[in-house]
């Protein structure tokens, strides 16, 4: 009796890894093919210097999960970096949002491009609990786009909710002036 099956272990394992190799280069011509069809898709802005240099009205490190084009949560955009999912620290200034990405390109969403944020629990390969991603949806050129945030620590989520939020109502009001003292009459 033969027990020597070392020929059917070495066919195994080059047909699993035949599979493998056609499964990875699959995957990498699917990527390469959304990127060319969404080449009409334009490049987002860059943040500002001053926006970099000012301290932000909220903030937040987090993950940047992706941007997805308008409200279709799986129809992920692979140009621009935007399809790549990056450590990220996401600041609300009275200009726009600035994602400010480790690995990727950083963005600015202009305050005049903001159409909406909310929470969602998930989107393009991104699922966690109700609520516990932040999407905002906004104007990239001639198309509209959303990008999910998911924050580190949920207590961060509501005040960069309420941040943005003001933006997309019309901006935040100046910054306050200081009380006046009493007048000594009063």
């Amino acid at each position: 009796m033969n027990d020597d099956f070392s020929a059917e272990y070495t066919l195994i394992a080059f047909l699993t890894g035949l599979g493998l190799v056609v499964i990875v280069a699959l995957m990498w011509w699917g990527w390469r093919n959304r990127k060319r069809r969404q080449q009409d898709i334009a490049a987002p802005a860059s943040v500002p210097a001053d926006v970099l240099e000012s301290e932000p009205l909220a903030g937040a490190e987090g993950m940047y999960v992706t941007t997805v084009r308008g409200r279709d949560y799986l129809d992920r955009i692979a140009v621009h970096d935007l399809g790549l999912r990056t450590n990220a620290r996401l600041e609300v200034h009275r200009s726009g949002v600035a994602l400010l990405r480790e690995g990727g390109s950083n963005l600015f969403i202009p305050q005049a491009d903001l159409r909406q944020v909310g929470l969602d629990s998930g989107m393009s390969g991104k699922f966690v609990e109700k609520g516990g991603l932040l999407v905002v949806s906004w104007s990239l050129g001639d198309h509209e786009v959303s990008t999910g945030f998911r924050t580190r620590s949920a207590d961060d989520r509501d005040p960069l909710l309420t941040a943005i939020q003001a933006l997309v109502d019309g901006g935040l009001p100046a910054a306050p002036m200081a009380a006046s003292a009493p007048s000594p009459d009063a």
